[in-house]
């Protein structure tokens, strides 16, 4: 059975009507206690898919906004990136997947002394492992088939230049960054526990997930697979793609792997607090703390 189904409260389970912020916080603390006690297999197998499913949603990012610059308006080229970005967040809740920044959720559990400290940790390093397999194995299937080479190297260059400003964040921006990031993304999982149907959940994932794009804020996960495609990118593509985008190996001086593991680190952590501590915390403390 599905945790999230497992958790749906009972005296609504026949109602049409979307949930209340009250009983969303009691499904949010009844699906962390579910996670908690799925198998270390299930969770590696969702997890890894989670990272995939994130990564999808990059590609499509990538891909739409090649070219963009220059051609459209700097808000509304990220826009656009957000608003198809969002796919990977859509994937993961209605497919089931296990993904390392909305399971920061998984807080309210622990705060409702459902779940221990053990089963928390548990849980997110091994969904925080799959979802880095899923996310860096799919960076690799998508450099082997040469996408980085479509529209003439544009698609690649622009994954380069992603890369290159993630790499070179200062380790506070990126923190801060990343706590931004987390308080949306957790915000798109909350919003999805009031929903009942399949298109009320894709259309309250979508803004919040858009909006993060747009702003620029950092997702450790989806970092998990533009900084492995741009390091792929930067050592490993033939001299005839550099000289389709008429540059060379110096122009990304922070796509390597030391930039990309600095990046990582603040990005992570502040997802944790974003997501931990100003989302599931907060609705802990609001609507659950008088029991």
């Amino acid at each position: 059975m599905n945790p999230r189904d497992e958790a749906e409260p009972k005296s609504n389970a026949r109602s049409i009507d979307p949930l209340l912020p009250a009983e969303m916080a009691v499904k949010a603390e009844q699906i962390g206690a579910a996670k908690a006690r799925l198998d270390t297999l299930s969770l590696l197998a969702l997890a890894l898919l989670a990272g995939a499913d994130i990564a999808f949603g990059a590609i499509f990012m990538t891909t739409t906004i090649a070219g963009a610059a220059g051609e459209l308006p700097f808000g509304v080229t990220r826009m656009l990136g957000g608003l198809v970005f969002s796919l990977g967040l859509i994937l993961v809740v209605v497919g089931g997947a296990e993904l390392f920044t909305g399971n920061n959720l998984m807080v309210m559990a622990w705060a409702g002394r459902m779940i221990s400290v053990g089963a928390l940790l548990r849980a997110w390093v091994w969904v925080y492992i799959g979802n880095f397999v899923g996310a860096v194995g799919t960076a690799v299937m998508l450099f082997l088939s040469g996408h980085y080479k479509m529209a003439g190297g544009v698609v690649g260059r622009t994954a380069l230049e992603i890369a290159e400003a993630k790499g070179s964040l200062p380790f506070v921006e990126a923190l801060f960054l990343g706590i931004l990031c987390n308080v949306l993304v957790c915000l798109a999982v909350w919003l999805t526990y009031s929903c009942r149907t399949v298109t009320g959940k894709v259309l309250v994932i979508v803004p919040p997930i858009a909006a993060f794009v747009a702003a620029g804020f950092e997702h450790s996960i989806a970092n998990m697979f533009f900084l492995p495609y741009g390091i792929l990118i930067q050592n490993f593509a033939g001299l005839e793609f550099w000289e389709m985008i008429a540059c060379d190996q110096s122009c990304y001086l922070y796509v390597n792997s030391v930039d990309a593991i600095m990046n990582l680190i603040p990005v992570t952590v502040g997802n944790v607090i974003g997501g931990g501590v100003f989302v599931g915390i907060v609705y802990w403390f609001v609507y659950l703390r008088k029991r």
